[in-house]
């Protein structure tokens, strides 16, 4: 047990090690810019990454426009289990995010895909219908990447063993939390310089 404990652990050093911080910098660049142009932000993911999802967007929304860091225009597509599951029974799963962002998805907003295998024919579709109207596509990809790391604008991608669910989710999540403490040190900058 403590052996498979260190393996998984120094697995995980590993892959936070391969992390380019000029990825990271990049994502936060273009949250920014959607921002200044009142753009909207979508957040897709299945299974787990449906959970990372549900999480980003309430980091980057309510958890930053509390605080007064932030007003992102954040919605995770996975939450409506009512549409969801709506879309799924009457034209199929591969259409719950595409049909969601279908006729409302505009050039200036970001979609932010989260995939383990960047295969995800739910994914695929959104992804598809992101590039073609224009939209930034972030893509949180892991295994090899699949076609989410090689369709999408900017990303993070986990290059791990096929099958490796628990290192790339946890790294996905990661990245959340460095985005989002990274806007709460830019509050902590601003209440530090007021006070001198």
């Amino acid at each position: 047990m403590k052996k498979f404990i260190q393996t998984y652990l120094q697995r995980m050093q590993q892959s936070i090690g391969q992390i380019d911080p000029d990825d990271i910098v990049n994502i936060i660049d273009a949250l920014e810019r959607c921002h200044e142009q009142e753009g909207k932000i979508y957040v897709i993911g299945n299974g787990g990454s449906a959970a990372t999802s549900s999480h980003m967007a309430n980091d980057l929304s309510v958890g930053l426009k509390l605080r007064n860091i932030r007003n992102f225009d954040v919605e995770s597509l996975t939450d409506n289990s009512a549409v969801c599951t709506a879309i799924a029974n009457d034209t199929g799963y591969e259409n719950i995010f595409y049909t969601q962002l279908f006729r409302r998805l505009r050039s200036k907003d970001i979609v932010i895909a989260i995939s383990c295998s960047g295969d995800s024919p739910n994914i695929v579709k959104a992804v598809k219908y992101a590039n073609q109207v224009g939209s930034c596509v972030i893509g949180l990809s892991g295994f090899s990447g699949g076609y989410l790391k090689k369709n999408c604008d900017l990303g993070l991608h986990i290059q791990t063993e096929h099958g490796e669910y628990g290192i790339v989710e946890d790294l996905h999540m990661m990245l959340d939390h460095v985005v989002f403490s990274y806007y709460l040190s830019l509050q902590a900058q601003t209440k530090l310089a007021q006070a001198v």
